[in-house]
């Protein structure tokens, strides 16, 4: 039997519901999305006015420009729960349509990451040593947002460099090298050290990694983490395997089941506008 379909003219074929579920969800994604850019231009102007300046010469430094790459970030999320938002509370298949292949594209390159992350682990780690080990040394004191980045992830994953070479790759940092002029040259930052802080004074003793360079490992590891952080953090990736991998399925889900929702919604507007037609 054929369903009877109402033939008053108050009758729609979209659902209110789907209709305010996608306009809700993304209302707070372009809610969070202005908030990442409000929050990197407030970084990139206060780092403005700090250094005077501001390097963006080549790819890296974009990268790396932790400030500008919240504003990226934001920006993207801006647009595209703007286009979701709107699309669905005017029932514009148009933006439905870039909403929901935007979010395609979205899932397809975190599949692409986390295949290569997870399969081959290692060859991760050597491109990420390979193309970042260098400049991140090279500019962590002139970028105060990367200092403050490298030294927090340097303090959480007890970790001191980024390449296999460990606290060694500070030998590469103008600063820390043992031809500087510097008081700090043959050491490594105040991060590396196991204790930096003063349990009696609450203080950290910015000077705890002076000269380390100069000691065997054996000795450097009984003041600083010697292993670099990209393989501490491979480490620990392999060892909450399944907690990643529950977090990033819950994640991929919900992107489907958003994209399931949008193309839903194209179709009943699609549909009722077959019924004004005829």
């Amino acid at each position: 039997m054929h369903r009877r379909r109402p033939h008053h003219s108050n009758f729609s074929y979209v659902s209110s519901c789907v209709k305010y579920l996608i306009f809700i969800l993304n209302f707070i994604f372009w809610l969070f999305g202005g908030l990442l850019i409000g929050i990197g231009l407030y970084a990139f102007v206060d780092k403005w006015q700090l250094t005077g300046w501001v390097k963006l010469e080549n790819i890296y430094d974009v990268i790396l420009n932790i400030s500008l790459v919240m504003v990226m970030m934001g920006g993207v999320v801006f647009v595209v729960s703007f286009a979701g938002c709107v699309g669905a509370l005017r029932e514009n298949t148009c933006l439905l349509k870039f909403y929901s292949l935007c979010l395609l594209i979205f899932f397809l390159l975190e599949m692409a990451v986390a295949i290569i992350g997870f399969v081959f682990p290692h060859t991760m780690q050597s491109m990420l040593e390979e193309n970042f080990t260098d400049k991140i040394i090279h500019t962590y004191r002139d970028d105060p947002d990367l200092q403050n980045f490298v030294d927090f992830a340097q303090q959480e994953f007890r970790c001191c460099g980024l390449s296999s070479e460990g606290y060694k790759d500070w030998a590469k940092n103008e600063y820390f090298n043992c031809s500087s002029p510097s008081g700090e040259r043959c050491g490594v930052p105040y991060s590396c050290c196991m204790n930096a802080t003063s349990i009696s004074s609450g203080l950290v003793n910015i000077m705890c990694g002076y000269g380390v360079q100069t000691l065997s490992v054996a000795e450097a590891s009984k003041k600083v983490w010697t292993s670099g952080c990209i393989e501490i953090v491979r480490s620990w990736t392999e060892r909450n395997l399944y907690f990643i991998a529950g977090v990033a399925l819950g994640i991929a889900l919900s992107q489907l089941f958003v994209i399931y929702l949008a193309k839903t919604l194209e179709g009943q507007i699609d549909l009722q506008k077959s019924r004004w037609v005829s």
